[in-house]
């Protein structure tokens, strides 16, 4: 006797909404999101002509935002950002607290996680076509945060923000952002099969 799951064809639903449970399937969802971010933040670069380092966060970013709607992907980055505010070390390199010049990213992180799931809401995560251009405006709101804050905090001007900003990370992220655009159509066709059988 097979069993077969139907999966809802609702636009509005992201890939967690396939996961059973309400309240604590979500209150887990958003914490483990929070530290996937934490533990991919680990991976880190640090440049020596700018304060902010090559980390693995974008990816987490992009990916908790898509799977998790903007709800759910916006408080796991709230979350993330107020835990290391608070002392948790996760943000890049075990650090915490005030991060100084790159604290504008971490706004960012909840701006392009809100974005990202506004957009997978209405169906932008199912195709890769659809997939990367949501990508590109959640970085575009990540990265327009950070560069701003990173300016005010150093006191330089935009050209100068965006050349320590947002240059030196365009090829890293515009990989990550294609991970993430392939992965999450790619966890929907799986979970087609998966229903179908």
């Amino acid at each position: 006797m097979s069993s077969t799951i139907t999966l809802p064809r609702n636009k509005s639903l992201v890939l967690a909404d396939l996961l059973p449970g309400t309240l604590v399937r979500d209150v887990l969802l958003v914490v483990g999101a929070a530290g996937f971010v934490g533990v991919l933040a680990q991976i880190s670069i640090h440049l020596s002509f700018t304060p902010v380092p090559i980390t693995g966060q974008t990816l987490g970013v992009l990916l908790a935002g898509t799977a998790l709607g903007w709800k759910r992907g916006a408080a796991a980055m709230v979350l993330y950002g107020v835990a290391g505010l608070a002392g948790l070390p996760w943000f890049a390199g075990h650090s915490s607290g005030y991060v100084g010049a790159s604290f504008g990213y971490i706004i960012g992180f909840v701006l392009c996680s809100a974005l990202c799931g506004y957009l997978a809401e209405r169906g932008a995560d199912r195709a890769v076509l659809k997939s990367v251009p949501a990508m590109i405006a959640g970085e575009i709101v990540m990265y327009g945060t950070g560069v701003l804050w990173l300016g005010a905090y150093l006191h330089v001007g935009l050209a100068k923000a965006i050349a320590l900003g947002l240059t030196p990370f365009l090829a890293g992220d515009a990989i990550k952002a294609a991970v993430a655009a392939v992965l999450l159509p790619g966890a929907w066709r799986l979970s087609r099969g998966a229903g179908s059988r």
